[in-house]
C-alpha cells in the first residue's frame, strides 16, 4: 500500500518535471501574453518571472496541477493584475501626496504632476523620503512614523516640516528649470 504522502511527493516530482520540460515551450507564450498587455518590456519580463516563481512554488507546496502552458498563462493573468493593482495604489498614493494642501499645517496650492513628484521624492535624502512617504503615502500618523524612524514625535514632526519644505523646494526648481529656456554662462547671467 502507497503512503498518501510518497504519492504526494511523486505527484510532486512529476509536476516538476512537467513544468522543467515545458518551460522552453510556454516561455514565449507567457511572455507574449505579458508584454502584449503591459506594453512595457522590462514589465514583461519582471511579471514573466514572477509567473514562473509562483509556478515553481505550487508545484513545491503540491498544490499544483501537471504544469500546462494555460495553467502559467493563468498564473502570469494574476500577476499582471496583481501588477496594475501595486500601479493603482501607488498613483493613489502619490496623488495624496500631491494633495496636501488640505491636510497639512504648511499649505501649498500648486497641483503636482505625479511623475515630477516621483522624481523629486527620489532625489530627497533617505530621511526626508522615508519621512515623506512613511506619512504620506503609508498614512501613519506622526507618532507611529517617530516609532518607526526610532526618533521623538517632537523631532519627527521637525523631520517633516524640513522634508516638506526641501520637497517643495525641489519640486519648484524644476518648475523653474522646465519654464526658464534662456542660456546661462557659468555665472549664472546671460549671454
Amino acid at each position: 500500500m502507497t503512503d498518501p504522502s510518497t504519492r504526494a511527493v511523486a505527484s510532486g516530482d512529476v509536476a516538476a518535471a512537467a513544468l522543467l520540460d515545458g518551460y522552453e515551450r510556454s516561455l514565449p507564450q507567457v511572455y507574449g501574453y505579458l508584454v502584449a498587455r503591459c506594453g512595457s518590456v522590462a514589465v514583461a519580463e519582471d511579471l514573466t518571472s514572477e509567473t514562473f516563481l509562483g509556478a515553481v512554488a505550487a508545484v513545491r507546496n503540491g498544490t499544483s496541477p501537471v504544469p500546462t502552458t494555460a495553467w502559467l498563462v493563468g498564473i502570469a493573468r494574476h500577476k499582471l493584475v496583481d501588477h496594475w493593482r501595486r500601479q493603482e495604489r501607488e498613483q493613489r498614493k502619490l496623488a495624496a501626496v500631491a494633495d496636501l494642501s488640505e491636510d497639512s499645517d504648511d499649505p501649498w496650492d500648486a497641483r503636482l504632476s505625479i511623475g515630477r513628484a516621483r522624481e523629486v521624492l527620489a532625489d530627497l535624502g533617505p530621511h526626508h523620503r522615508s519621512a515623506l512617504v512613511l506619512r504620506y503615502l503609508d498614512g501613519l500618523t506622526v507618532p507611529e512614523v517617530a516609532d518607526h524612524l526610532g526618533r521623538t514625535v517632537h523631532a519627527t514632526e521637525a523631520l517633516l516640516v524640513r522634508a516638506r519644505r526641501a520637497f517643495r523646494t525641489l519640486y519648484e526648481q524644476g518648475d523653474d528649470t522646465a519654464e526658464n529656456h534662456e542660456p546661462q554662462t557659468p555665472e549664472g547671467r546671460q549671454p
